[in-house]
């Protein structure tokens, strides 16, 4: 579907490049000693599959789990700014691979980290896949790629599958599955008698649309269903580079490339092209990420909370339709907003705002309202909900105080159970008199 968003759906790792000199060796053991420079933070894995989709000027969103913990936090401050990202629970501590480099070459990788996904398919990620133009499956063996195929067993948008050795096997009917050389060998366990007969072998075992077993420097090995095998050669030879990176770089521009209605051949040419010149480039390594703070405004509301947390803030949220979004409503927000360190603002879905308010209702869609709301400077972030109340989004959020408007003044709120268990406090700010979206509509009637 041209112009619809790539939806991207995989384990997101954090990559850390320390970076420094090596210029002598330590007095009491063989090795290098590093004086440090500078560390460099980007997101690896899925989240670099989906932050060089979205450079790529698309509407990107990534599906990922990602951990509770300092490392996870990093990551979505990475992320946030360039795409929308929907966040499911990790079990176990944030992937996180540090790098030690000195003039280019990588001394020592050092991996922490056993963080695994849990299978939890959300309405977000649900109703993404829905409006997706294309969908990519990173699966970097973390347990996203299940996920996956519970979300994608209906068909739908061409799917793009780029497998990992610590990954299962791409689920059968994929447009098109990326192999490299050493996966495609684990992918035919039988026997592997090299890329060509590998790719028509997995075209078929696969009941796939076509698949490109990538060869390197050289470029790919293309078999599509019913076609013939494609040699597609690496435009640029960028030999001793580091090519950290590649593949996601290949498979990020092939789903695009399906996303606007192009062939399989268009989209792998295109792949090796983009993914040759990012290695002549410097691969990952050369990949600028600008890392969000608290108070830099990143756009996920998780994000938001986690940093609040991690850096001893005070969490406020409020909730509510911001149907017609009015003078009320920015008083109400400014105001809570000057309460704590970060405003978090729950909205209700469009299903949601139909069941409260009556059929007629919302005049302005989910997406047009979060988009306002997001443009105000006293809003940090926007988490929409689909159910009646927002009990479910506080627990996800766990603010330090919930902010509701003057006409809730006395009323048992539905909420109070689940902010009395996290101890948070319950604050009413009066409401500017005659302001409401009732009385706006009826004036425009």
């Amino acid at each position: 579907m041209r112009g619809a968003p790539l939806v991207v759906i995989g384990d997101t790792l954090l990559d850390v490049d320390v970076l420094g000199e090596a210029e002598r060796l330590c007095p009491d053991a063989p090795v290098p000693v590093v004086d440090v420079a500078a560390e460099r933070a980007r997101p690896g894995g899925a989240g670099l599959a989906a932050l060089l989709a979205a450079r790529d000027g698309a509407d990107v969103v990534l599906v990922t789990a990602v951990g509770d913990d300092p490392d996870g936090h990093r990551l979505c401050g990475l992320l946030s700014q360039e795409l929308d990202l929907i966040r499911l629970p990790l079990h176990g501590g944030t992937v996180r691979k540090t790098r030690i480099r000195s003039r280019g070459q990588t001394l020592v990788r050092l991996d922490t980290g056993d963080g695994t996904a849990r299978h939890s398919p959300t309405a977000q990620a649900v109703e993404a896949i829905g409006r997706a133009g294309a969908v990519l499956v990173s699966d970097y063996g973390r347990g996203m790629a299940g996920l996956a195929r519970e979300l994608l067993g209906g068909g739908g948008a061409p799917v793009v599958w780029d497998p990992h050795p610590r990954g299962g096997r791409p689920m059968p009917g994929c447009a098109l599955v990326t192999p490299s050389e050493a996966e495609a060998r684990l992918l035919c366990p039988s026997g592997y008698h090299g890329p060509d007969q590998a790719a028509r072998r997995l075209v078929r075992e696969l009941r796939a649309g076509a698949v490109a077993v990538t060869t390197g420097e050289s470029g790919a090995v293309l078999a599509v269903a019913g076609g013939p095998l494609t040699q597609v050669p690496a435009p640029v030879r960028a030999g001793g580079q580091d090519s950290c990176g590649a593949g996601d770089r290949l498979a990020a521009a092939a789903a695009l490339v399906l996303r606007e209605g192009g062939s399989a051949e268009e989209a792998v040419t295109m792949g090796v092209g983009e993914a040759s010149r990012f290695v002549e480039r410097g691969g990952a390594a050369a990949v600028r990420v600008r890392e969000q703070r608290l108070g830099d405004r990143p756009r996920t509301a998780l994000e938001v909370a986690g940093l609040t947390r991690s850096q001893g803030g005070r969490l406020i949220a409020t909730g509510g339709c911001f149907d017609l979004l009015h003078a009320g409503h920015v008083s109400l927000l400014r105001r809570a907003r000057a309460l704590g360190d970060a405003l978090v603002v729950c909205v209700n879905s469009d299903d949601s705002v139909r069941r409260l308010k009556g059929p007629s209702r919302p005049i302005v869609d989910v997406r047009d309202r979060v988009e306002v709301l997001r443009a105000l400077g006293c809003v940090d972030a926007v988490l929409v909900f689909d159910d009646d109340t927002p009990v479910g989004a506080i627990e996800q959020l766990r603010p330090d105080v919930w902010v509701k408007g003057g006409d809730y003044e006395g009323e048992v709120l539905p909420e109070s159970g689940v902010l009395g268990r996290l101890g948070a406090e319950i604050i009413v700010l009066s409401t500017l008199p005659g302001r409401s979206t009732t009385n706006l509509i009826r004036e425009i009637q």
